[in-house]
């Protein structure tokens, strides 16, 4: 047998990578990660996931004073923006977290290789100038930014969700283009801390595969707090004169053009798998389509000893989908079964109040399933949602018409984020709507919203 440097090497150290490397060393194999940044944890820790949450809180806070809802509890406040601040306490979140990481490293043994791997053959990756060879390789290099074609990101009028961070003072007028995920939260931060907001989707609702009733809910509701939609919208160009733009808009199914002026433009219509100078051409692995690296059920790749996982495979881009798969990885590597569900991983978007969702939306449910039933209860009947000042949103609950068993959980709440994981356990467990509506509820909590909306697919809620 040959002898190799390492057992596993793992390229890339975001969630899905570091968690794969954290996990092989666990299981006693000798284990090194490479990574490029100065710091692990990938676009998630370093500007992504955790450090958008510092600005969204941070945000909510300064919404909460300013706009009346402290004064209407009876606090009566005026508050002034220390932008620099709240940068602060977001970049030390950041590094708080991007150091936890380097720590379990030590602890766990896992040698960090800087710089950028790029393949040699389909055991050996030349990083930094030195080689290094493995038994197995995984794959998990994540995504960037998707660009728009013939718009340049300047990060500084036109900026992508990294530059959208780091922006040093709150804009007049930002345009958000993409009504996903990123662009939503980024939006409403900055909407939040006193921009105007537009945000321009080219499809015909936010929220692209999100249960309908959802999307349009929360259209509703994002409108109400200020934010401006253009939908079916898509943007031609961008002209940046100085420290304005010009955006040309059309109609998606035509029709004439418009321009708007904003001195701040967010693009946000997604990511891509990050695959360029991996050299996968020299172990002859090829992408597919959409640019991922295709698996089988157990992450390996077609090459023998080369697997991959997270956002460079097909499936939803999101850090808890890569940290499970990084854990299955290793598992699997070392002779163990690990799996992943990828029927049940729920998606978040951390607005106020958020939107959480895990299984199938009422749409596909129908498709796959035919009949089925659905149980609805507002957050305006749930008691501790009152108390809170917090009526907005719903939950929703899909079930089979024949044998109940729970499909899908949508919700939309100030701690929707939080109360879908009872969903998705319920799900892992393969529950029916009468299991979680007989299940008892702590009162009173939010979450008793979802055994009222179970109670509902049968028709007997109490509150409504």
């Amino acid at each position: 047998m040959a002898d190799y440097d390492y057992d596993v090497l793992v390229i890339g150290a975001g969630p899905g990578g570091y968690v794969a490397a954290i996990r092989a060393a666990q299981l006693g194999l000798k284990t090194a990660c490479a990574e490029s940044r100065e710091t692990l944890g990938g676009t998630c820790l370093n500007v992504g996931c955790i450090p958008s949450k510092a600005m969204l809180h941070a945000s909510e806070y300064f919404d909460a004073a300013a706009n009346g809802a402290m004064a209407k509890m009876g606090i009566k406040v005026t508050p002034e923006l220390d932008l620099d601040t709240m940068h602060g306490q977001r970049r030390d979140a950041v590094k708080g977290l991007t150091g936890g990481i380097e720590f379990l490293f030590k602890k766990n043994k896992v040698t960090w290789l800087k710089g950028l791997a790029t393949f040699e053959d389909a055991h050996t990756v030349s990083v930094g100038g030195q080689k290094a060879t493995a038994k197995n390789i995984v794959i998990a290099t994540g995504s960037s930014v998707t660009p728009l074609p013939g718009v340049t990101v300047d990060q500084k009028v036109v900026v992508d969700s990294t530059g959208a961070l780091e922006l040093p003072k709150v804009p007049e007028h930002m345009v958000v283009i993409g009504g996903g995920v990123i662009g939503l939260e980024l939006g409403s931060v900055w909407r939040r801390l006193g921009a105007r907001v537009t945000c321009v989707e080219f499809l015909d609702q936010i929220l692209p595969g999100m249960d309908g009733e959802v999307r349009k809910e929360a259209n509703k509701i994002f409108k109400k707090q200020g934010i401006e939609f253009k939908l079916g919208t898509k943007v031609t160009g961008v002209a940046v004169n100085g420290d304005q733009a010009t955006l040309t808009l059309e109609p998606a199914k035509g029709g004439a053009a418009e321009t708007l002026e904003a001195d701040c433009v967010l693009v946000s219509i997604g990511r891509r798998p990050n695959t360029d100078g991996l050299g996968l051409d020299k172990i002859g692995l090829q992408v597919n389509q959409r640019g991922q690296i295709e698996t089988d059920h157990d992450f390996r790749t077609k090459v023998d000893g080369v697997w991959a996982v997270g956002d460079v495979i097909p499936g939803p881009m999101l850090a808890h989908k890569a940290e499970d798969e990084g854990i299955a990885v290793a598992e699997n590597i070392a002779g163990l079964t690990g799996i992943v569900n990828h029927d049940v991983i729920p998606s978040v978007v951390y607005t106020w109040p958020e939107i959480a969702g895990v299984g199938l939306t009422e749409e596909d449910a129908k498709a796959k399933y035919g009949e089925v039933k659905v149980g609805k209860f507002p957050m305006l009947a749930n008691s501790r949602a009152k108390t809170n000042h917090e009526p907005d949103g719903f939950v929703k609950i899909v079930a089979d018409a024949r044998s109940d068993r729970v499909l899908g959980v949508w919700a939309i709440a100030s701690v929707a984020g939080t109360m879908i994981a009872q969903a998705a356990q319920a799900m892992e467990f393969g529950a029916t709507s009468e299991d979680i509506a007989y299940t008892c509820h702590a009162h009173p909590t939010h979450s008793e919203a979802i055994k009222e909306a179970a109670m509902a697919v049968t028709g007997k809620p109490i509150h409504i």
